[in-house]
């Protein structure tokens, strides 16, 4: 019964969790807003909720790091990546011009940004068949990209039978969009472990705030931190553990205060013997993220 309330409670939480993204992207600053707008087919849906939840007077640092973590580069002035990127939207937006939005915003426009060129492109305007619809073709290598326009408007929709194909495309297209781990932006920590007495441990988990994503309903700030401990002996093997959850709860006029602390979580434990080790995983049940950590426990 207990599971199932959690659950319930969870789930009401990752509504508000969402509610709560929508809100504050909707109150960023035209800047951030644009930014988020630019960057909808690379950024992690984690980048996301750290960049919302960030002051304004950080964000421009959030967006060197963003642009710079994808530099195929570093040691050049340029970043090849990101140059290639606002280039294609700009081509996007010149072939495109057709239909409701703008090319780059278009099922098109999408698959030229992210794929870049097709090898071919066929187009049937007035249909392949006589009965039929305007149709594209784009083909990158031996694979072809089907587009339809269903309703004679100029909105050109990705065909539903060619995301096989696209799926397959996109695995060997990974090299022109730089795969990113950002686990370690929603969600970092450090670990300390103290030895206060044989056979005991005191583990103190510091989790700055800022690398906390907190749900909010408006008025109360809210997240569920689990730590996972496993005790090991030298050969790796588990010889103990230790799980449970930490709620936090905070007013929401409080956010810009806790972004300078830190959330401290302190364990104790009783070793058994021949324990060398501890790998410690913790994350966030609400706003997501998780990180790993290990320790090695001395004398």
């Amino acid at each position: 019964m207990k599971r199932a309330v959690f659950a319930l409670a969870a789930s009401v939480l990752l509504l508000a969790a969402a509610c709560a993204t929508y809100r504050l992207e909707k109150s960023l600053d035209p800047s951030s807003r644009d930014f988020l707008s630019k960057v909808r087919y690379l950024i992690s849906k984690d980048e996301r909720r750290v960049f919302v939840t960030l002051p304004e007077s950080e964000r421009p640092r959030f967006i060197d790091e963003f642009w710079g973590k994808r530099d195929p580069n570093p040691d050049t002035p340029e970043n090849e990546f990101k140059k290639q990127y606002f280039q294609r939207i700009d081509e996007a937006n010149l072939l495109f011009t057709d239909g409701l939005e703008p090319g780059w915003l278009q099922d098109r426009g999408r698959i030229w940004i992210l794929l870049g060129q097709p090898s071919e492109r066929q187009t049937y305007p007035r249909g392949i068949t006589f009965y039929g619809l305007p149709t594209e073709i784009w083909y990158y290598g031996l694979f072809p990209i089907v587009f339809v326009d269903d309703a004679w408007r100029g909105n050109y929709r990705l065909d539903p039978d060619s995301a096989p194909q696209l799926a397959t495309i996109m695995r060997a297209q990974l090299e022109w969009k730089p795969q990113v781990e950002t686990d370690d932006k929603a969600l970092d920590c450090s670990m300390k472990v103290d030895r206060p007495a044989p056979g005991e441990a005191r583990v103190v988990v510091r989790v700055p705030y800022r690398r906390i994503w907190m749900a909010s309903d408006g008025k109360t700030m809210t997240a569920i931190l689990t730590v996972a401990l496993e005790v090991l002996d030298k050969s790796g093997s588990k010889v103990g553990e230790f799980r449970q959850d930490y709620p936090l709860a905070a007013a929401e006029e409080k956010r810009e205060e806790l972004l300078g602390q830190d959330f401290i979580i302190d364990i104790p434990l009783v070793l058994k013997e021949g324990a060398t080790a501890l790998h410690m995983t913790l994350s966030n049940g609400i706003g997501g993220g998780k990180v790993e950590k290990n320790a090695k426990l001395g004398p």
